[in-house]
């Protein structure tokens, strides 16, 4: 357990420090930030350190580019491959490539990349750390020589794109992304473990931005996503604005689609993973990544494009079998038209039937087995009413369909609703169209820890 722990941080429950809002980067929005830089850098040392959580995997995807000029003199960048190992490179020569793969998009990783070629010894001119933990295994390693003149600190600094070829956008969630121009620092400049659980945690990293080029992107700043909030001039935007602000955090992780579902799940995803939709005349599923044994949950769907063969629902999953398949004991759903379908087949009639762009919420007592629904804050009643009592096993949110199907949803950490979401829960967790029924929480993990 110590090592998952420690390899992979699914939300801090500390509350030593708290980071408050992410930035939801999108590659098919083509959504970066950019801005030039000094030449008073240094070229030789600089430090890297950047929260993140994946949404996609299997395509090559930036974390930064410094530099434009695609040489190694005038470029260092990294970035996920398509094979989701993780890359430091300059124009022409791989310094680092992980053996190890990035596929958890549950979880949030601590990335600390360390350039210093005035070291002595080799091996500590590129450096790379996950989650506290020095990486050093890695398929391709070459060490620049002594005092060698990277692209750092050279034309311009840019988060999340190639600013070379093109393209090659990134997919997920960034937090505190903190940059030292001339200091080579270790992780624990940037975060520690916690005492109680072992989890790589985030320190305060407010003044610790250093150098000519440092900076610090907080994104606390809805209106000035590219604030430099440790005062040097700010990043431009591009395609990036206020709604991609997102409160999902690596000190309180929420749910979302689980993007490594296999091969039945909806293949259109995007947004965060908070959107999500299937284009084939086939079912296909789509789980939160996080379920409940206890507790009381609230979320919310939207359909936004219902097809011709109008076959969608959405409910809970238990955790029964490897797949959700559709028929799987321990599903229960509330289907477009209004029915109740028990592990895969229509029950009853339950409630009012779907409509394009209502808003669908779900409350799930695990403690006391109801599930229920709401169709623009309308009750619709206990979903479970009359089922077998199976509180206490494992059940996930998902959402299903067949044929051409749209939804967004959202459990409070991000979403894509056009709707005004000002509601939180009763912790001031979470960003709702409706507010939660009383003691219902948002899916995360500050609120799983006090009652999951």
């Amino acid at each position: 357990m110590e090592t998952l722990q420690r390899t992979a941080n699914r939300g801090s429950i500390s509350t030593g420090f708290d980071i408050d809002n992410s930035l939801k980067f999108e590659a098919d929005n083509s959504e970066e930030l950019q801005r030039n830089v000094s030449t008073g850098g240094s070229r030789t040392t600089a430090t890297t350190s950047m929260w993140i959580k994946r949404t996609e995997l299997g395509a090559a995807q930036y974390l930064f580019t410094y530099g434009n000029t695609d040489n190694d003199n005038g470029r260092t960048f990294a970035r996920f491959q398509s094979d989701d190992t993780l890359r430091v490179m300059g124009g022409n020569t791989v310094w680092l490539n992980t053996n190890r793969v990035f596929r958890d998009t549950s979880a949030w990783y601590h990335i600390v990349i360390v350039f210093d070629t005035t070291s002595g010894t080799a091996d500590n001119r590129t450096r790379m750390y996950i989650n506290g933990v020095e990486e050093t295994s890695f398929s391709t390693r070459n060490n620049p020589d002594q005092n060698f003149v990277h692209g750092i600190n050279f034309q311009k600094q840019v988060i999340g794109y190639n600013s070379i070829d093109g393209g090659s956008y990134f997919s997920g969630y960034m937090a505190e992304i903190c940059y030292q121009d001339g200091t080579a620092s270790a992780p624990t400049e940037f975060g520690e473990y916690d005492d109680d659980t072992g989890i790589w945690i985030p320190k305060d990293v407010d003044g610790v931005a250093s150098g000519t080029n440092g900076f610090y992107l907080d994104f606390e700043d809805a209106a000035n996503l590219g604030n430099d909030a440790s005062g040097g001039t700010d990043f431009t935007l591009n395609n990036i604005t206020s709604a991609d602000q997102a409160t999902d955090t690596p000190t309180n992780n929420f749910a979302t689609q689980n993007v490594i579902w296999g091969t039945d799940r909806m293949p259109l995803m995007s947004e965060g993973a908070t959107e999500i939709g299937n284009n084939v005349n086939a079912y296909r599923y789509s789980p939160a990544t996080m379920g409940v044994t206890s507790g009381k949950w609230y979320w919310e769907i939207k359909p936004t494009v219902n097809g011709n063969t109008l076959v969608s629902g959405a409910g809970i999953a238990s955790n029964q079998t490897t797949l959700f398949f559709y028929d799987t004991t321990g599903n229960f759903v509330y289907h477009y038209d209004g029915d109740r379908y028990v592990n895969g087949s229509a029950v009853s009639s339950y409630g009012a039937a779907w409509a394009t762009n209502d808003i669908i919420g779900f409350a799930y007592d695990a403690d006391n087995w109801t599930l229920t629904c709401y169709v623009n804050n309308s009750s619709q009643g206990n979903l479970l009413a009359g089922q077998t009592d199976l509180s206490g096993e494992l059940f996930i949110p998902y959402v299903y369909s067949f044929g051409t199907h749209t939804y967004q949803t959202n459990f409070g950490g991000y979403t894509t609703m056009s709707n005004t979401h000002t509601n939180t829960d009763a912790n001031g967790y979470g960003s709702f169209v409706y507010a939660p029924p009383s003691g219902y929480y948002a899916l995360c993990t500050k609120n799983l820890a006090e009652y999951g």
